[in-house]
């Protein structure tokens, strides 16, 4: 892309100044169709060092109100964004909805930079690709516009700005040890940058490479593109996305109606195998910790199942300062307004901590599924998503563990009572779990299928038992252990 790219032709100095303002204008009318229209654009500028990245963010929200942007220099990740996926810093960065998100490099100067300097294996650099295409094109699909630039200059038009910045005073503090290796290994740079927009450029979010030699030429490029790629994604809004077929291995699950609940467990073995088994997830605990293996554990489950108390006969284990529970209800404004996954991305532990979630994005297929809280193509192309996102917490290293507590409806009825008629608990009862109750049936067939099409061979459903609370409690327990001494190879 980059050693045959074909540029525009440069108009000259008055077209271009008359171009210029009227794509200003152009960008400037949208802003408010965008806002209207609920549509989140995310701009990432990459390039060469000393190309005007900065340059050209800066001319770009000259057109826009204040109110309704960011600009993010990303960095090199710290220490704190490497114990987290690779994606998770960038995908927390997204644009709320009609608003725009400027990134002044991203994924590519990363993912690039590592292969430059010898950071990565040719496996990793190929997983990474398919998830950066993952990420992109989940964006894309839930109407996300993704605008890719790279900024190019020559070998030649590089060494003479860094000339030109290093002999100012003010200004030579703009050229780091990363440009001038850039500019002395440029062919080396070249050939990795090419590959890499081959790898990742995509109908939905395609690459554009800006001729970055004029400040004012690169930014009419930008601009027509941009103002173009908007009204493209406003006529585009109401299409329906195609659904993709899985790709993943799945485990075989029976339905929920076909699993007997009839275990139970006396009470003094109860109490101890609880002790045992703390005690034996303390000690993992601490394993997990110094190994930096991250668990992320969620629960679905029935109104009343007894996830709440499933989940602190865990905690009770765990050393508080490497365990977090969310609780997760229905998504702040600010949540709602961006990619349904954002809110768990921007959850996600450590290396070494756990991660433990009441409820968690399956809530997709489930209660938005059948309140209408999505669209059909929404809830239906998220199984694949949400297959998507485990894997990537998989390749992190992460253990990833999903329960299922499974009560039937006579247990559940006789726990909604007893919530009712007890003072004590009765803040556990509301209106909406009666009217959940009333579509029992709806719900379980919604279950059976996301079980069906999410028990993945990486991250499988563990069906909980529950009408004796505390058998359910020992299963628990006993399969987090399993699956972290797997982890650990122990």
């Amino acid at each position: 892309m980059l050693k045959n790219v074909q540029y525009m032709e440069k108009p000259e100095e008055e077209d271009l100044k008359q171009r210029l303002k009227r794509a200003r204008e152009k960008l400037a009318g949208q802003q408010m169709l965008l806002k209207d229209h609920k549509v989140p654009v995310l701009v990432l500028v990459e390039g060469w060092g000393t190309a005007g990245k900065g340059s050209l963010i800066g001319d770009l929200i000259q057109n826009i109100d204040p109110r309704f942007f960011k600009v993010a220099p990303m960095d090199r990740p710290s220490e704190e964004e490497q114990r987290k996926p690779f994606l998770c810093r960038y995908f927390s960065k997204i644009p709320e909805a009609g608003k725009f998100m400027f990134l002044d490099s991203g994924w590519m100067d990363e993912l690039t930079g590592m292969c430059l300097h010898g950071g990565i294996s040719q496996k990793t650099y190929e997983q990474r690709i398919d998830s950066i295409r993952r990420f992109e094109r989940q964006l894309t699909d839930n109407g996300y516009l993704v605008i890719k630039f790279f900024c190019h200059i020559s070998q030649k038009e590089q060494k003479k700005r860094i000339k030109e910045l290093t002999g100012n005073i003010d200004t030579k503090w703009r050229v780091s040890e990363d440009d001038r290796w850039q500019n002395k290994h440029y062919e080396k740079c070249e050939l990795v940058f090419d590959r890499y927009l081959e790898d990742t450029h995509a109908p939905s979010a395609p690459w554009y490479v800006i001729d970055a030699k004029s400040q004012k030429w690169a930014e009419l490029q930008a601009l027509e593109i941009l103002t173009q790629g908007i009204e493209i994604a406003l006529q585009n809004q109401s299409l329906a996305v195609p659904l993709l077929q899985n790709v993943f291995p799945l485990v075989k699950m029976p339905k929920l109606s076909e699993i007997a609940l009839d275990q139970t467990i006396e009470e003094g073995e109860y109490k101890s195998e609880l002790k045992r088994l703390q005690s034996q997830l303390q000690e993992l605990h601490n394993r997990l910790y110094r190994m930096k293996v991250p668990v992320v554990i969620l629960y679905e489950g029935w109104d009343a199942a007894g996830k709440g108390g499933n989940i602190k006969r865990i905690t009770e284990a765990l050393d508080p300062r490497g365990f977090e529970v969310h609780p997760i209800a229905s998504p702040e404004p600010h949540e709602k307004a961006r990619h349904y996954l954002w809110r768990f991305w921007t959850r996600l532990p450590k290396t070494g901590h756990i991660a433990i979630f009441d409820r968690s994005w399956y809530g997709r297929v489930m209660v938005e599924r059948l309140e209408g809280f999505c669209s059909e193509n929404d809830w239906k192309r998220a199984y694949n998503e949400m297959n998507e996102f485990e894997k990537e917490l998989h390749d992190w290293g992460a253990v990833i563990i999903k329960f299922w507590v499974q009560i039937d409806k006579d247990t559940q009825l006789e726990r909604f009572e007893n919530r009712r008629d007890t003072p004590e608990k009765r803040w556990k009862i509301t209106d909406e779990d009666w009217r959940n109750r009333a579509k029992w049936d709806v719900y379980e067939e919604a279950v059976d299928e996301m079980i069906e099409k999410t028990s993945t061979s990486y991250a499988p459903w563990h069906i909980l038992e529950s009408v004796d609370k505390k058998y359910a409690r020992i299963k628990a327990l006993k399969i987090v252990i399993e699956e972290i001494q797997k982890a650990l190879k122990e």
